[in-house]
């Protein structure tokens, strides 16, 4: 596309590496944050360890928070218990839960809560951008990780798919014992690979899906919107319940380079010098156009966009789970 040094972004298509450009700075947990949201930083979650733990501390971190939050209609029994009402078997009745919520709770039959979620994971080169300590990739890795560790609470059957161009890894849903370990391994050593093409994998999962479920799509969506729009709207066509979170890093978003630099693609060859001050507007009103258009044509489609920033908390994105699922019931 011709125009100024913005199109080494491919005008807001394409992210990154400004070579020598200074990076956003990161994100800091104040002092004074409780445990439980200092859980919820990306920024300390990378310092943890394994992602099996960072998905258990940060879940349980969003779950203690959720109980002292001021939310009100998400349970954080959310599944695996609803309110008591009269003609229930009262042997259903949890007492511990009632003692501790002064409420009655009954356990939920198994038909009650199943539910199929398929998590698809963008790992193209573009993802692995990162200006601070958490690329794309990483933060989109963190997300699924929760998801999938809250879908294993709930003995829920959990498909994970990692593509770029074509599929890199896929696990079929499972539920049983052990799949959790699966995903989350399958999580940990996720690279970033080749060019994006966001909208093959979801036609191809729209084509095979033969029962209703939920779908959840990470990726920076930085590939023509059109397509992705298209696949996006194929599988809620097709009846399933669709949640996109669009990954972007801070620098993405607010262009705070000062100095000038030679910007280079991550998914090609392509190298261009760029003066942030002569490129800085246009560039801006391009990202916030791209963001823009997804959220303007998801939204009449029935298709839930959040865009989460890499320096955020996750907790957005957990709440932004529990009311897709919530509207399923």
């Amino acid at each position: 596309m011709p125009g100024p040094p913005i199109a080494a972004f491919g005008s807001a298509r394409r992210p990154t590496n400004p070579a020598g450009a200074r990076a956003a700075p990161t994100a800091q947990t104040p002092g004074a944050a409780s445990p439980e949201l200092s859980l919820l930083d990306p920024a300390v979650v990378a310092r943890i360890g394994s992602l099996e733990m960072i998905a258990r501390a940060v879940v349980e971190g969003f779950l203690v928070g959720l109980h002292r939050s001021p939310f009100k209609g998400f349970s954080v029994e959310f599944s695996e218990f609803r309110p008591y009402v009269p003609g229930d078997d009262t042997t259903t009745i949890d007492w511990k839960l009632a003692a501790r919520r002064d409420r009655y709770y009954v356990k939920k039959f198994e038909e009650e809560t199943n539910l199929e979620c398929h998590l698809l994971l963008d790992v193209s080169a573009s993802m692995a951008f990162g200006s601070h300590a958490v690329s794309k990739l990483r933060y989109g890795c963190f997300v699924l990780a929760a998801l999938a560790y809250l879908m294993h609470r709930q003995r829920d059957a959990v498909a994970l798919t990692l593509f770029d161009h074509e599929v890199v890894d896929a696990l079929p849903a499972g539920a049983r014992s052990g799949h959790l370990r699966r995903i989350l391994a399958r999580l940990s050593r996720a690279e970033a690979g080749a060019r994006s093409d966001v909208a093959m994998p979801l036609h191809r999962l729209a084509a095979r899906m033969r029962r209703r479920g939920l779908v959840v799509l990470v990726s920076d969506l930085l590939d023509d919107p059109a397509g992705i729009i298209e696949g996006l709207k194929h599988l809620r066509f097709r009846g399933s319940d669709v949640l996109v979170f669009q990954v972007l890093d801070p620098a993405e978003l607010t262009f705070p380079f000062e100095e000038t630099a030679r910007f280079h693609d991550l998914e090609s060859a392509d190298e261009v010098p760029v003066v942030p001050a002569r490129a800085r507007r246009r560039y801006l009103a391009e990202i916030e156009g791209l963001v823009a258009r997804y959220r303007d044509a998801l939204r009449p489609a029935d298709v839930d966009h959040h865009l989460l920033r890499t320096d955020r908390s996750l907790d957005a994105a957990l709440l932004a789970f529990l009311a897709a699922r919530g509207r399923r019931r």
